[in-house]
C-alpha cells in the first residue's frame, strides 16, 4: 500500500496520538509521588541545567526515541532529499511492529518503521544516521538500535534502545533551535479521514500537560514496562523557556499508573525550572540559521480548537497550573 503523503506520518511521530474512548482521568494520589530514576531540566536559551538528578543514568527512552527519528527526517527534508509530499510505501512487516499503532497515523512505531525505510532504504541504514546525528549532537551515553524505541525481541533493556536525561535535554535543545518541532508537538487534537463512512478519526495527544501547565507546547511522552513512563517537555513564558527530561518514572510502590505521577513530576520541575532562570537569563531563541532559512513547507493546518477551547479563548481564561500539595510535615 502506498500513503499518498509523506506529511501525515511525519505528524505521527511526535503527536503521540490515541483514540478519544477513554475512562475519565482521576487525580493520582500525591502523598508520595513515587520514583524516577533520573530528571534534568535546563534552559532552552543557553543550555544552563537549572535541575539534576541522576542526570547520566543509562536507561531506555521509549517512544522518545521518536525525537531523534524526528531529527534525522528533518535533515532529510531540510536537504530536499524527501518532502511533505513523498508517498510512503507501508508493508505487512510495518503493521505487526507492536506496541503504539493505530493505521499508521498515530504516533506509532509503525509509522517510525514505515518512515525510516523510505528515508534510508532500510530500519538499520536510518538507525546509523540516528546514531550518527546523536554522536554530532555530543549525546555520549546514548545508543538507539530502533527508529520507535519500542523493546528488542529478547527484553534484555542492553540490547535496546539506551540514553540518559541529559541527552535528550541536548536532543530537545537542538530540536527547539534548528527545526520546527512545536509545530507537530503542540496539536492537543486533530481529526482526519473526514470523509470515511464512519465519520472522522479523532486523535488526542497523549502530553496531558498540554493546556493544563502554562507554556507547555511539546515534546515527547514514553512508556514500556521496562523504561517506565518517560518525558521529555518544554514550556515557555515571557520568552524564557525550560527543559524537562525525566525518564523511568513509576507511581506510588512502583504503580503503573498511566503516567500521572510522571505528569505531575514534570509540571513541578518546570515551575522550579523557571523559579531557577537568573535574573539576567537571555530569552530563547531559534537560531540564526534557521530563522533565515524556512523550514520545508507543510501542508497541515493548525489542529482545529475544541468547542471549550473556542469558549476559553474567547473569555481569555487563563491557562491552568497543575500545582502540587504542600509537603505533609512529620
Amino acid at each position: 500500500m502506498i500513503l499518498p503523503r509523506f506529511a501525515f506520518l511525519f505528524l505521527s511521530l511526535l503527536v503521540p496520538l490515541a483514540a478519544s474512548t477513554r475512562s475519565k482521568p482521576t487525580r493520582p494520589d500525591t502523598s508520595d509521588l513515587g520514583t524516577y530514576k533520573g530528571a534534568i531540566v535546563t534552559d532552552a536559551a543557553t543550555g544552563a541545567v537549572l535541575f539534576e538528578s541522576n542526570p547520566d543514568v543509562v536507561t531506555p527512552p521509549a517512544s522518545m526515541t521518536k525525537l531523534m527519528t524526528y531529527a534525522v527526517l528533518h535533515d532529510k527534508l531540510a536537504a530536499g532529499a524527501l518532502t511533505l509530499g513523498t508517498p510512503v510505501t507501508v508493508s505487512a512487516a510495518d503493521s505487526r511492529i507492536g506496541g503504539t499503532q493505530v493505521y499508521l497515523i498515530h504516533s506509532a512505531n509503525d509509522a517510525a518503521h514505515a518512515l525510516a525505510i523510505a528515508a534510508a532504504g532500510s530500519t538499520q541504514a536510518f538507525v546509523e544516521l540516528m546514531n550518527a546525528k546523536a554522536c554530532a549532537l555530543g549525546m555520549n551515553n546514548t545508543t538507539f538500535r530502533s527508529p520507535h524505541g519500542l523493546p528488542p525481541a529478547s527484553r534484555r533493556l542492553a540490547e535496546g534502545d539506551l540514553a540518559s536525561p541529559r541527552d535528550f535535554a541536548v536532543l530537545c535543545r537542538h530540536l527547539l533551535r534548528e527545526t520546527d518541532v512545536l509545530t507537530y508537538t503542540s496539536a492537543r487534537v486533530r481529526e482526519f479521514g473526514t470523509s470515511r463512512p464512519n465519520g472522522a478519526q479523532r486523535m488526542e495527544n497523549h502530553n496531558k500537560l498540554l493546556g493544563k501547565v502554562e507554556g507547555v507546547d511539546g515534546l515527547k511522552t514514553g512508556y514500556t514496562a521496562g523504561a517506565g513512563y518517560c518525558l521529555s517537555a518544554t514550556a515557555q513564558r515571557n520568552g524564557r523557556r525550560v527543559i524537562v527530561v525525566i525518564m523511568g518514572s513509576f507511581g506510588k510502590n512502583g504503580e503503573v499508573d498511566k503516567g500521572r505521577t510522571r505528569d505531575l513530576r514534570t509540571a513541578d520541575l518546570i515551575e522550579k525550572g523557571f523559579a531557577a532562570l537568573p535574573a539576567g537569563s537571555p530569552p530563547f531563541s531559534r537560531s540564526a540559521a534557521t530563522t533565515t532559512k524556512p523550514s520545508p513547507a507543510s501542508n497541515l493546518s493548525a489542529a482545529p480548537l475544541t468547542t471549550a477551547e473556542k469558549s476559553s479563548a474567547a473569555t481569555a481564561e487563563p491557562m491552568i497550573k497543575f500545582s502540587l500539595p504542600a509537603a505533609k510535615k512529620k
